[in-house]
């Protein structure tokens, strides 16, 4: 037994090539410069160069005209699905960078700090971050935005550092899964054409229950009683978070929502605080479309290539592989599926080292797996997501683990393993693929 025919296109290892030489260019540059100890060594290069050199080989390797090469990478690089991502991802960074300019996030850090008991600063950092990350759909700025905070409270009671900024990084991968302006929920969404309150109904069931069980964990390492002193805070500038949230489970469109939330930050800050004008909101907008450009730009310059290796059997070739692997699990035929979808992203992770630019990488291929194998598109976007967020927190080579290291002053090595929400929502998702829950209709 072998996957279905996909027309005339015959599996070929060789055309899987030009991907293969993005990963050595960028994963080999990341090696290099962690040797020499630079900061953010897999950073150096950045991935939509690294890309060029693939694309170009690809175009050479193809088999039929040059110009025929050329037109099969841009029309991957310009699929509607794509062209939706990139204008996401635009507003996205606008959104999250305008409630950053009015003061929306120290303005919910300090709503948190005031209503949580001071008994429980550990479930308080986490939730706090898992809010934010949720409300604004980034890890690293929870990150940049609550790490300070927590290793403030580390240096003035009885709990570890490791512990608190774990709590923070655990929080904020938790809001960057979960999160309808995630780059990650976008990236898992558009590559397996579901709708994102779709992937959502799936991934709440796995998330929620592993984030109430880390909360438990740290509430029990959590012991110190010390009140901890909060600002004043405006509570009009967390409106902005909260109308994106409930909006974003209507069925208003995702670019109407972000829309709309950038419109609504944008009045907010210029009502509540005399010096933000509409010239700061214009560079705050700006500011957002230039910090997303990057993975936006990343994701068409994939789309085209993943067309060309999908045209030349690349695509196939692996997926057969996979499948190969997979049956030998004796687990069931979508139970295997999804084990094999899930180890796609994993690697991809591991490899590329951003949890979106992972997704984007494997996003077709899964999508094949998950058709051949029976898998319901909105569990196949879930798992994508959930493995690609466990391995981006985990990671010590990671921009969130080094990110948060870098404000802790202490090693990526030594948070790893306190990252306890990553490692819990892994066995969550472990389970689900075992007893196949959550159970919904089969997605049409």
């Amino acid at each position: 037994m072998t996957p279905e025919s996909q027309g005339e296109v015959h599996a070929r290892a060789f055309a899987l090539l030009p991907l293969i030489v993005f990963l050595t260019i960028f994963l080999g540059s990341g090696i290099y410069h962690s040797i020499i100890g630079t900061e953010f060594a897999f950073y150096q290069v950045k991935a939509p160069v690294a890309a060029l050199p693939a694309i170009i080989l690809a175009v050479l390797l193809y088999r039929g005209q040059f110009n025929a090469a050329i037109d099969e990478f841009l029309k991957g690089a310009s699929h509607p699905n794509l062209i939706l991502m990139f204008m996401v991802f635009m507003l996205a960074g606008a959104f999250a960078s305008t409630t950053s300019a009015i003061g929306s996030v120290d303005a919910t850090v300090q709503m948190g700090l005031s209503i949580i008991p001071p008994a429980f600063v550990l479930p308080m950092l986490f939730i706090i971050s898992a809010f934010i990350a949720t409300a604004m759909g980034t890890s690293m700025g929870t990150i940049a935005a609550c790490a300070p905070i927590a290793f403030g409270f580390s240096q003035v009671t009885n709990i570890e550092v490791v512990y608190a900024i774990g709590a923070v990084v655990g929080g904020a991968m938790f809001g960057d899964n979960l999160s309808m302006i995630s780059d990650t929920t976008i990236a898992a969404t558009s590559s397996q054409k579901v709708q994102l309150r779709d992937k959502f109904k799936v991934n709440v069931w796995i998330a929620v229950p592993a984030a109430l069980v880390t909360i438990v964990i740290y509430a029990l390492l959590s012991h110190d009683s010390q009140i901890l002193a909060y600002k004043e805070y405006n509570l009009w500038l967390i409106l902005p978070y909260v109308a994106v949230f409930f909006l974003a489970f209507s069925r208003l469109h995702v670019l109407a929502v972000l829309s709309i939330g950038v419109v609504l930050s944008g009045l907010i800050g210029i009502a509540v605080n005399p010096d933000f004008s509409l010239i700061k909101l214009n560079n705050a907008v700006y500011d957002g479309f230039v910090g997303m450009f990057e993975v936006a730009l990343l994701s068409m310059f994939l789309g085209g290539l993943s067309a060309i290796m999908q045209k030349e059997g690349g695509l196939k070739w692996l997926i057969e592989r996979i499948y190969s692997m997979t049956r030998l699990l004796k687990v069931g035929r979508q139970r295997a599926g999804e084990l094999g979808l899930s180890f796609l992203v994993i690697f991809s992770n591991l490899f590329v080292a951003n949890n979106t630019v992972a997704i984007i990488l494997s996003g077709d291929m899964a999508r094949e797996v998950a058709k051949e194998y029976g898998v319901d598109p909105k569990r196949a976007a879930a798992l994508l997501d959930i493995f690609s967020c466990v391995i981006q927190g985990v990671i010590p080579y990671g921009a969130q683990l080094l990110l948060a290291c870098s404000i802790a002053k202490m090693s990526p090595v030594e948070l790893m393993g306190h990252i306890y929400y990553c490692w819990v929502l892994a066995i969550f998702a472990i389970l689900a693929i075992i007893f196949r829950f959550p159970k919904f209709k089969m997605t049409e």
